[in-house]
């Protein structure tokens, strides 16, 4: 074999794989269907960058049709799935909030008698979770007193700003915890990050090299460490041997022709559409490839999202500053059987925005349009003057949410695409409301003259997990806490399709933490490992 490992898919989680198995001396291929980011238009200091932004670096797969894109049917499901595929995946488009799980996020079947347990406590992967803030360079401040003592982030926080000290005070007054953010924006120059400079576009494309993205963080020190990284080629199937192993994959390159990639160990990284996308499309079996539990592509979640803005009369220069977020709050995360639902979410505050976005019909509201007569006197009411809780519900995995395969819709190199089926639940609309109506509390106690509670949205199926599930039974599960497929042996799956429960968090810090463990797993197993000779 020319490569021990083949990874598929070039964001956070192959990323830090391929990175991590170079260090130890592995030859490592990762082929990645999209492409490099292209920083050139990154235009933040053009007028225009608030239309283009949207076309050049959109979320939505089906909108924007890039190369490396595939199709998603979307029309069973009351979220849209988003996604970037290139090189450094979903955290070249993220918002950069960097937040770790809760304890309780790992004991969820323990402690609410729901879902299921992860085969891992926060204790097991807290050093890793410590190991990927110093790689990304996450800033924020240790000891937040939601969690466990421990060693934080490397680089202090982003500023609060005027709009974190007014809430922050409002919570000290109410008595609910807030804790200055953490994200993957670099305050001061570090390592090959430059220091923010607080022009707020980072929810699209930093131009400036400060948003902790994997190809800016993990990627040249990989490619110097010999990893092989081949872009524009789109698995179109893994390769089953007869003893049952998968030998690597077929793929279609940038000319479109047929290739095929051959390795001793294969591991997936290719996000919870993706990955499970490309298992059902794999072997013999109409099933797909590792499916004996028939779980592959079930229990799909994506974090139902609400959003709460107040409307100040001081000015905070809201149009300022890092996006990202200036402080978390994590008062009403736990679970409280009083409130008529289980678990909780995380709310992030957040600034809303420049003069395009105070026109938008999110987050303010059909309800509140703002076109007409008294336009310019209402855009100036909110611009700078507004601030806004963006709230990430944990969301239950359930059988019915799920991935299949699309075979009508195909992408462009003829390879069928996804469908998602997914539909909100009573205990997700009632967390949600709550939350809403909490955050309101939230505002008007810091002064808010005016709050508006964001319309529901169907663009927020940022997060994709749970649909390649972990556990210790291969009945229930489709690969063990070591992210190793039950069914194939030296085949892995290493994203967050792995997730058994969603918890309320952005997910990338543990998406990046789970990555690097199971790459460490595999090395230590190293010799024991079967692999396709």
């Amino acid at each position: 074999m020319e490569h021990d490992v083949l990874i598929v898919g070039a964001g956070p989680s192959g990323a830090i794989t391929a990175k991590r198995l170079a260090e130890e001396g592995f030859r490592v291929l990762v082929l990645e269907q999209g492409d490099w980011p292209d920083y050139s238009k990154a235009t933040v200091h053009r007028e225009d960058f608030p239309l283009t932004a949207g076309r050049d670096w959109g979320w939505d797969p089906n909108l924007r049709q890039a190369p490396g894109d595939y199709p998603i049917d979307d029309t069973e499901s009351d979220i849209t799935a988003l996604m970037w595929n290139g090189v450094g995946g979903g955290t070249v488009v993220y918002a950069a909030q960097w937040q770790r799980n809760m304890p309780s996020d790992f004991r969820v079947k323990t402690l609410d008698g729901i879902a299921d347990d992860w085969p891992m406590t926060y204790e097991d992967l807290e050093p890793y979770y410590v190991r990927v803030e110093r790689d990304f360079g996450i800033s924020g401040l240790a000891n937040d007193t939601a969690f466990p003592p421990g060693e934080g982030p490397p680089l202090p926080p982003v500023p609060l700003g005027p709009a974190g000290r007014r809430v922050a005070k409002a919570h000290n007054d109410l008595g609910w915890h807030w804790w200055p953010a953490p994200n993957a924006i670099a305050t001061r120059d570090y390592g090959g990050l430059h220091a923010c400079q607080q022009v707020g576009t980072c929810l699209q494309a930093c131009a400036y090299g400060a948003k902790g993205t994997a190809d800016l963080t993990h990627w040249p020190r990989a490619l110097e460490l010999g990893v092989e990284l081949r872009t524009r080629a789109r698995v179109r199937e893994l390769i089953v041997r007869p003893d049952g192993l998968v030998g690597g994959a077929r793929y279609i390159d940038a000319d479109g022709n047929e290739q095929e990639a051959r390795a001793g160990v294969t591991v997936l990284a290719a996000n919870g559409v993706g990955t499970p996308r490309l298992l059902l499309l794999s072997g013999d079996s109409p099933d797909g490839l590792a499916n004996s539990s028939g779980m592959v592509g079930k229990r799909l979640m994506m974090h139902p999202f609400g959003t709460v803005v107040g409307v100040f009369d001081e000015d905070f220069r809201a149009w300022q500053g890092p996006w990202g977020q200036f402080i978390h709050s994590l008062e009403f995360y736990e679970t409280d059987e009083s409130r008529g639902f289980v678990r909780g979410a995380k709310w992030g505050l957040q600034p809303t925005g420049g003069p395009f976005s105070m026109t938008s019909a999110y987050p303010w509201g059909a309800e509140n349009e703002i076109w007409g007569e008294g336009f310019q006197d209402a855009v100036r009411g909110r611009l700078g003057h507004s601030t806004m809780w963006g709230i990430i519900a944990e969301d239950l995995p359930e059988e019915s949410n799920r991935v299949v395969i699309d075979r009508v819709n195909r992408d462009a190199d003829g390879v069928p695409g996804a469908k998602i089926e997914y539909r909100l639940s009573e205990n997700s609309r009632r967390l949600v409301e709550f939350h809403q109506a909490r955050a309101k509390e939230s505002l008007l106690a810091a002064g808010a003259r005016d709050v508006v509670v964001a319309p529901f949205i169907r663009s927020t199926g940022w997060h994709l997990l749970g649909t390649t599930v972990m556990g210790t039974d291969p009945a229930t599960s489709v690969v063990d806490a070591q992210g190793r497929c039950h069914d194939v042996p030296n085949l892995y799956v290493f994203d967050g399709s792995v997730w058994p429960t969603s918890a309320g968090m952005n997910p990338t810090a543990t998406i990046a933490a789970l990555a690097l463990r199971f790459a460490e797993q595999l090395i230590e197993t190293r010799r024991e490992q079967k692999v396709a000779a």
